[in-house]
């Protein structure tokens, strides 16, 4: 049976898991969320009250939370690229990485983007400043890890790189990473080289206009 994916390309969550996709070739069919397709957002409603999105439907089993999807794909619909290592110790560090760039990387960079969305009146100055705070804190931690890792677990790819991809890619639009976190930087650049991350991104590129605080001319 067809794996749906209710997604949007330019979401950094649906990019997560478009990316695990991709490294299998795995097929699946599109359910785009736009206002173009209010019936798929209707679907969506119905699968998950709280739309928000990805949400995986396979068979009669509807599955959110991006990383849940992605090991649920490894578990389900296996191929060649295993994105979760089977020893438990490494699996506990690939699940480790993966929540820092859930937690400290994505939330504080879309914290920033969605203060831009509000009315002037309303916005969190504080907020933003803490979360630009947060984020270089998170820079800084994250080059200390990557001065002898080639992917965020170690030497293969995996899971937590499928999120720290996207992750990266937006932060360094919205709080650029400064030439202090070299290692970020040209991690970044490794994930952007990935076939299945470029493929994501190629994919957004019609979608940049949307970004609130304005696409860089980069990337």
């Amino acid at each position: 049976m067809t794996l749906k994916l209710y997604a949007h390309p330019f979401s950094s969550y649906s990019q997560k898991v478009l990316v695990a996709l991709y490294e299998n070739a795995t097929p699946f069919e599109w359910r785009l969320l736009s206002n173009e397709h209010p019936q798929v957002w209707q679907e969506l409603a119905a699968l998950w009250p709280l739309k928000l999105f990805p949400v995986l439907v396979d068979g009669g089993r509807t599955v959110t939370e991006a990383s849940i999807i992605i090991e649920h794909l490894g578990l389900h619909h296996p191929g060649p690229v295993s994105l979760l290592p089977k020893e438990a110790g490494a699996a506990i560090e690939v699940r480790s990485m993966d929540r820092f760039f859930d937690n400290y990387i994505s939330t504080p960079q879309q914290k920033i983007v969605a203060d831009s969305l509000r009315p002037v009146a309303e916005r969190d100055p504080r907020g933003v400043a803490d979360a630009r705070r947060t984020l270089d804190i998170a820079y800084g931690w994250l080059d200390n890890v990557m001065a002898d890792r080639e992917w965020a677990g170690g030497d293969r790819f995996s899971l937590a790189d499928c999120g720290a991809a996207p992750f990266l890619f937006y932060a360094d639009w919205t709080h650029r990473i400064g030439t202090s976190f070299p290692n970020v930087i040209a991690y970044r650049q490794r994930l952007l080289a990935r076939s299945s991350f470029a493929r994501a991104v190629d994919e957004a590129r019609p979608y940049r206009p949307l970004f609130p605080l304005g696409a860089p001319d980069r990337d």
